[in-house]
């Protein structure tokens, strides 16, 4: 491996972890791969992904049939047509959207899936397991 194609594995690496964080904005990520593209040299700033601008959002054209998009396993990124059995962070971390970004730009109804049915069935479950969800009724909760 060249020296220029570890530095952009370092930075890739770096840039992955920050992206990774549910605080951060696409505008920072990109910002902080200019800042250490700078800084680490060799690698042109102008490689940096743009954030899409809201105008191009609105006109996306699925990569795949949005009747296919929805498995019992898996939901399809109608952007880029990978398969998650969440999309949430997908989408903030890849394509700077969030749900409802997602879902407008595509035309979704707000109740299109964005997990995987087995996935909210398995998490439902283990949430009833846990007894979450779960509290008395008959008994009015008493006021101090």
């Amino acid at each position: 491996m060249s020296a220029e194609d570890q530095k952009r594995e370092t930075i890739s690496r770096i840039v992955a972890a920050y992206a990774s964080r549910p605080d951060v904005s696409p505008d920072e990520i990109v910002a902080l791969y200019r800042r250490l593209s700078g800084e680490l040299g060799g690698v042109a700033a102008e490689e940096a992904p743009e954030p899409v601008p809201a105008e191009a959002k609105t006109q996306m054209r699925p990569a795949l049939p949005i009747d296919q998009a929805v498995t019992e396993d898996k939901v399809f990124c109608l952007c880029c047509g990978r398969g998650f059995k969440m999309l949430k962070r997908h989408l903030g971390a890849e394509h700077g959207m969030t749900e409802a970004e997602y879902r407008t730009a595509f035309g979704l109804a707000e109740d299109f899936p964005l997990v995987a049915p087995s996935y909210s069935r398995k998490k439902a479950a283990h949430a009833k397991e846990a007894g979450l969800g779960k509290y008395d009724r008959t008994h009015p909760i008493e006021q101090e």
